[in-house]
């Protein structure tokens, strides 16, 4: 059964007053599909550069190609595949500056290459789709960043306690096809979906030296998954320096298969120095990568915690793309470094109103949780428009001055 995505009418209105709009984000998410809806009913001409001849062709003429597609909507699927189409893209929507010519999707953040985003600077407008969100799956318009920018969290009560409230949703994941299969049977797709996508996706975007490390290097990174990356101390591990593990870790980003969170600072420039903190972009991935079961992840204190908090922040994440506030994600330690002096992800909008969002895989909350936020809250007084902690409890709780005790479930039921 089609799931409507959130996404949706954000695209829609990047195409009423911009030319160039593309829909990134990782292979299987449901990208073609979102587009294709839009085509059939805008009449659009479709090309996808999976198909052999679409592609070759747009790699010997891309300006033949383009020119050749008419002055309608024109849809062009997986366009990171032959790069420079976007430079014939960018001569076409000069020529003709209406809004809407070009809809896109890509399964690698090109934009990222130097060369396309100065050209495409201006002109081109960036929605990411990730993986399906709980809140899509149980068909709510929930959007927890909104409510928490508004200093409203969900009143939630009566929600599922302990781990029964999260790690089925968690382990299943949000890839479409991943998460309707049996777990025995969706390992074997993972496994199949990542040889794939590194082998293509990689060949498309940069020529690296060694690309077999870079499964390994996903899975060094799954270790790591909600805690802060030492490029040095990973290094070692994996056999390669640590400006190689670097760039190599980064284009698993441009690939949406991982993410990396900066760490929060007052001031703008303090911000480009801190060392980032790691998740895996979908916790069915993480959990296969981890090699971990429900019963396993339920009860193993080494994998519980990393995977709950990667959950919730890339549940927040997928909020964050189609909420009607726009902010970036941090996470944030305390630069005095005190116990309880950390935040797991801290929101931003462009005022500059915060949100801060912690992670605890446990039934039941104390004051000690909120250490970090009331910590920040004091240190930043009225920016802090609300501090959660997200925990598997049942039911909303005020815990001082906008902070409060959220349940997981109030992600999805809102």
């Amino acid at each position: 059964m089609l799931i409507p995505r959130h996404l949706r009418p954000r695209v829609e209105a990047a195409l009423a007053d911009t030319r160039v709009v593309m829909v990134a984000g990782a292979r299987q998410v449901g990208k073609s599909t979102l587009v294709g809806e839009l085509a059939r009913e805008r009449r659009a001409v479709v090309r996808t550069l999976d198909d052999h001849g679409t592609r070759e062709l747009a790699r010997a003429d891309p300006r033949g190609f383009i020119a050749g597609l008419g002055d309608g909507l024109v849809v062009i699927d997986e366009v990171q595949r032959a790069p420079d189409t976007l430079l014939a893209i960018k001569m076409e929507v000069d020529r003709d500056p209406r809004p809407g010519r070009f809809l896109l999707t890509g399964s690698a953040n090109i934009l990222t290459l130097p060369a396309i985003a100065d050209a495409l600077t201006g002109r081109i407008e960036l929605t990411t789709l990730w993986p399906l969100s709980q809140a899509e799956i149980e068909r709510s318009q929930a959007n927890l960043v909104d409510a928490l920018f508004a200093g409203r969290p969900p009143q939630v009560s009566g929600a599922p306690v302990g781990r029964a409230a999260w790690v089925v949703r968690a382990v299943a994941g949000g890839y479409p096809e991943a998460r309707v299969r049996r777990p025995h049977r969706r390992a074997a797709w993972f496994e199949s979906y990542l040889a794939t996508t590194l082998a293509r996706d990689l060949a498309d975007i940069e020529a690296i030296r060694k690309a077999q490390e870079m499964p390994r290097l996903l899975r060094l990174l799954a270790t790591q998954a909600a805690n802060i990356v030492h490029w040095g101390a990973l290094a070692p591990r994996i056999g390669l320096d640590a400006k190689t593990v670097r760039a190599y870790s980064r284009l698993l980003e441009t690939m949406f298969l991982v993410g990396f969170l900066p760490g929060w600072r007052p001031g703008l420039g303090a911000r480009e120095v801190q060392a980032p903190k790691v998740y895996i972009s979908d916790s069915g991935l993480l959990a296969h990568l981890l090699g971990v079961d429900e019963s396993r992840a339920a009860s193993d204190v080494q994998v519980t915690g990393k995977l709950f908090e990667n959950f919730v922040a890339m549940e927040v994440t997928r909020a964050l793309a189609s909420s009607d506030v726009p902010a970036t994600a941090y996470h944030y330690r305390d630069p005095d470094r005190r116990r309880g002096g950390e935040v797991d992800l801290v929101l931003e909008d462009r005022g500059g109103a915060l949100v801060a969002i912690e992670a605890k895989a446990a039934a039941s909350v104390s004051a000690s949780d909120f250490a970090g936020l009331v910590r920040l809250r004091d240190r930043r007084g009225s920016q802090l428009e609300a501090g959660v902690v997200v925990y598997a409890g049942e039911q909303t709780l005020p815990f001082g001055d906008r902070l409060w005790a959220l349940p997981v479930a109030a992600i999805w039921t809102g």
